[in-house]
């Protein structure tokens, strides 16, 4: 084990024991290094890691905490990941999208108000309305994250939105399918937020299942996987 992992490791078990708690100011360099047996180095590359995962915070002339390990953010971090995934790796991830957003729909057609509502439609008039395959992206993303958001589930809502990120790096709407795709889209989104409208979870985690799994198909049959470079080798 090398001493960025080690000292990695032995900040993160102090967290994960409670030793130290979110929001706690984490002990100066020193003392953990003498107690981590590492240099203030590998140290500082150690807590540059746990913050860019989310978990530790540098606060310029205040020190360094433990963030406050909300899960909707330790969670978010997994887009530092996720977001290299190949197709074949994010296709895998659609079995568990589709799980997720019919629950999601399921609870957000059980909580939603009229306001909530209204701003769905109002998301998939603007869709409608735009020719532009790039904002049309953007406000289907903006659709889906006010579900998660009416669902109530911050974390949920933080894991789907990972999971929204990456796919939306494959524009199928610029293909020259695209309008048409769009028009399926469009339906489905309707369909989805009628049955939340109607506080029907049955038929609202239907509807979001449906269209999750109309989204994979299109990957699937228009993003063939990267050629690899013949160059190579």
């Amino acid at each position: 084990m090398s001493a960025v992992d080690k000292a990695f490791h032995g900040l993160r078990h102090m967290i994960a024991t409670g030793r130290l708690g979110a929001g706690e100011r984490i002990p100066p360099e020193g003392e953990l290094c003498e107690e981590l047996g590492v240099s203030r180095g590998s140290l500082r590359e150690a807590v540059r890691m746990l913050a860019a995962l989310g978990v530790i915070e540098p606060r310029h002339g205040s020190g360094t905490y433990v963030s406050q390990l909300r899960p909707e953010d330790v969670i978010g971090s997994l887009s530092l990941t996720l977001e290299l995934l190949p197709l074949t790796g994010l296709l895998e991830v659609y079995e568990i999208r589709r799980v997720l957003e019919a629950h999601v729909a399921a609870q957000a057609a059980a909580r939603c108000t009229p306001e909530a509502v209204g701003t769905l439609f109002a998301l998939i008039e603007a869709m409608e309305a735009t020719d532009d395959p790039t904002k049309a992206s953007e406000l289907d993303h903006r659709f889906h994250l006010e579900i998660a958001r009416i669902g109530g589930n911050p974390t949920l809502a933080s894991l789907l939105s990972v999971f929204r990120a990456r796919s939306r790096k494959y524009q199928v709407f610029t293909l020259p399918e695209g309008p048409e795709l769009r028009r399926k889209s469009d339906e489905d989104h309707r369909v989805l937020a009628t049955a939340i409208a109607d506080h029907d979870p049955v038929a609202a985690a239907g509807a979001a299942q449906a269209h999750v799994a109309q989204t994979e198909r299109w990957l699937r049959a228009f993003m063939p996987p990267v050629e690899e470079d013949d160059s190579k080798g």
